[in-house]
């Protein structure tokens, strides 16, 4: 039976070698990201089982108590491995490869023009899709993030703050980005990784790609590209196929998904649901605010409250940053419900090494 092969490697040439090498031999790769704490990487190895170990060196460790993957398996992805138990991902070759020519055709990709820039750690889906496009599809992939041939990458939004990405001729933005603000070459996505990376750009579904909306407005998709299970064995799909992503949302009057957010990061107050990332974009459009992250808290009159916390600009402005002057940005786009009841200023948010923003390590930090 084929192996799973864990590569704990950075992005970088030496995980393009060591993952086509683990193809080349028919076995599949669980990429762990170097960076997390042994503690993390001891509980996914525990939870992945795979065969064999390949440190940064290049060292190949045997592993006990392994467990086999299917024949087809391409990659193990971990959902999570720093809080809560590791989950992960099984994706076979075809999905891969269903992920990678939809999204080639979709942006047009030349092989013989255009080169992939991957920046994004390849332990998570969005950073490895890239290398897994430009090893189906034989498009020229660097690591050199000032290499003036690259033309394609992908980012997350934080990095779409710090780089001049004019110079590419598309930029994958995932993480919080949301299509409606888009500008000029820079894409949007909307996927996970159970559906390979990303299945709508721009709110348009790719081809081969099924969306629509349940009756309780939970996001349901559908498509070659989707997750064959679990490493526990368990499919999240139902039995026509449909996989239920956890996000809630609605489909225009064009067509196009307009994601709301997660459902369990809805907040209810005083009976009205109020979504995070439309807040925070009205908080974030004051001059001094450098980064903000909306969460509910419980509240015994209201079910919850909205709370906001900020992350002041390093300049300040001249009228203080405060809870009025937070509640005033907000309730000049909307309801005063939605409006937080309650600021805390910080020096930093948690994020995720995609960009984003960890809610439940704010609510848990009060």
């Amino acid at each position: 039976m084929p192996e799973l092969v864990a590569i704990a490697i950075p992005t970088g040439p030496r995980f393009l070698a060591e993952l086509t090498r683990v193809w080349d031999e028919g076995n599949a790769v669980l990429p762990v990201d170097p960076r997390l704490p042994m503690p993390a990487v001891a509980a996914l190895l525990e939870a992945m089982r795979p065969s064999v170990l390949v440190d940064e060196a290049g060292e190949r460790q045997r592993l006990h108590d392994p467990r086999p993957v299917e024949p087809g398996d391409a990659l193990v992805v971990a959902t999570s491995g720093t809080t809560g138990a590791p989950k992960g991902v099984v994706l076979t070759h075809a999905a891969v490869e269903a992920s990678a020519r939809a999204t080639s055709a979709r942006l047009r990709v030349e092989p013989s023009v255009d080169r992939w820039l991957a920046v994004l750690p390849v332990a998570h889906i969005g950073g490895l899709s890239v290398l897994t496009r430009a090893l189906t599809t034989g498009t020229p992939v660097t690591f050199d993030v000032d290499d003036p041939a690259a033309t394609l990458t992908a980012m997350v939004p934080t990095q779409l703050e710090r780089h001049d990405t004019s110079r590419f001729r598309v930029v994958l933005a995932g993480g919080s980005a949301d299509w409606r603000e888009r500008s000029t070459n820079v894409v949007h996505t909307y996927g996970m990784t159970e559906t390979g990376s990303g299945i709508a750009y721009d709110g348009v579904a790719l081809d081969g790609v099924e969306m629509r909306i349940g009756d309780d407005g939970e996001i349901l998709v559908r498509g070659p590209m989707l997750l064959r299970c679990y490493r526990d064995g368990s499919d999240p799909k139902g039995p026509d196929g449909w996989l239920a992503t956890g996000d809630e949302g609605e489909l225009d009057d064009e067509g196009r998904i307009v994601v709301h957010g997660r459902r369990g990061e809805v907040i209810v107050t005083g009976g009205e649901k109020v979504w995070p990332a439309p807040v925070e974009a009205a908080i974030r459009e004051l001059p001094d605010v450098a980064d903000v992250a909306v969460v509910g808290l419980a509240d015994p009159e209201w079910g919850q409250r909205v709370v906001a916390y900020v992350v002041p600009a390093a300049a300040a402005g001249e009228i203080p940053l405060d809870l009025a002057r937070i509640r005033e940005a907000v309730k000049k786009m909307f309801p005063a419900y939605m409006a937080p009841r309650e600021l805390h200023l910080r020096n930093q948010l948690p994020r995720t090494a995609m960009g984003k923003i960890r809610r439940s390590s704010l609510g848990e930090s009060r």
